[in-house]
């Protein structure tokens, strides 16, 4: 036997012995108070009609339906047919920049952290999608495949940092490039690539890169993180000391998001851009006006096993002892008293 809210059960106990202990207080009670106000000898003649069996009976099948009633409030099941599940939706991979200007903190806490932050708040969302994680700075990886186990995908998230890929600069090119590779195939309808990034492209492929993702009907979404006023770079020197980073020369490094490359890169392939903002990131709107509404495939299909609901025969029994109950007098058939 199967239960669908097997969470009851522990409760059908609990129900009964608690009417049980009921009805006996009340008949102890009444004892005591008639034995209280009336002599013992005199007791019989006055309840003359009363009948000690039929209150138990009564008190079973009441304690009885109630705790058939939660019973199938769990809702037994047994017997069961194969049924086939199917899941749709989108295939997402998200390009997260994690090159060390992504430790700028012209948004709170660092342009890094509050894209975890958004990225985050986009799992919430999804529902069926399948997603994976790409991580680039001067090169990339697939940090984690497409996936619907979306914790597993939490936790490769939260592995990111401005030092997981040592290979510094910002290829956006070459994360296309491994989109391109994961999706495989010409069809990309189902698909969509979420690139955020602050944009500053140090190898000069993206577009190219764009325009290849373009012919398959690959569409590119980008996020804009940063501040075209820019903001200096923290880091940690070879002797612990922070400060900031320099370039060769020994000049101060400030990083601003370059928002033209990223427009491009979504127009050509049909997506859309947003900057991010310290109040809204932009990237649950993107999903809502542009990936939610690209044609969903059959992700997943299973067989699955339906069992049968058999609630409705507790239940009609306890509604049949409710009524055996309420029809049962509590007196003693007697010749002049025929119930």
């Amino acid at each position: 036997m199967n239960y669908g809210n097997p969470y009851y059960l522990s409760y059908v106990v609990i129900a009964a012995a608690v009417l049980i202990a009921f009805y006996i207080w009340t008949l102890r009670r009444r004892k005591l108070l008639i034995e209280k106000f009336v002599d013992k000898n005199l007791v019989e003649s006055m309840a003359p009609s009363a009948s000690i069996g039929r209150k138990i009976f009564k008190m079973v099948a009441l304690s009885a339906a109630v705790s058939l009633g939660v019973f199938a409030l769990a809702r037994p099941q047994w017997g069961f047919e194969w049924q086939e599940v199917k899941r749709a939706g989108v295939e997402i991979l998200i390009a997260m920049d994690v090159s060390k200007s992504m430790a700028a903190k012209d948004m709170k806490p660092s342009r890094l952290e509050r894209s975890k932050f958004a990225i985050k708040d986009l799992v919430k969302k999804l529902n069926g999608d399948r997603i994976g994680l790409i991580a680039f700075a001067g090169t990339s990886f697939l940090q984690c495949p497409l996936t619907i186990d979306y914790n597993g995908f939490l936790l490769a998230l939260d592995d990111l940092t401005t030092d997981t890929i040592p290979y510094p600069g910002t290829s956006i090119g070459s994360a296309v490039k491994d989109a391109l590779g994961v999706f495989k195939g010409p069809e990309q309808k189902y698909r969509a690539l979420v690139i955020i990034t602050d944009g500053e492209e140090l190898s000069g492929s993206a577009v190219k890169e764009a325009q290849e993702a373009a012919k398959t009907g690959l569409h590119i979404y980008c996020v804009g993180v940063g501040t075209q006023e820019g903001d200096l770079i923290p880091a940690i020197g070879e002797g612990g000391e922070r400060g900031y980073l320099m370039d060769k020369q020994g000049n101060v490094v400030k990083t601003r998001l370059d928002e033209e490359l990223l427009k491009k890169i979504a127009l050509t392939t049909g997506g859309s851009y947003v900057r991010a903002t310290q109040g809204d990131f932009g990237l649950t709107r993107l999903y809502d006006e542009g990936i939610a509404r690209l044609e969903k495939r059959d992700i997943e299909s299973k067989m699955r096993k339906r069992y049968e609901e058999r609630f409705q025969v507790f239940l009609a029994v306890a509604i049949a002892l409710l009524l055996l109950e309420m029809l049962i007098s509590d007196k003693k058939r007697t010749l002049g008293n025929r119930e």
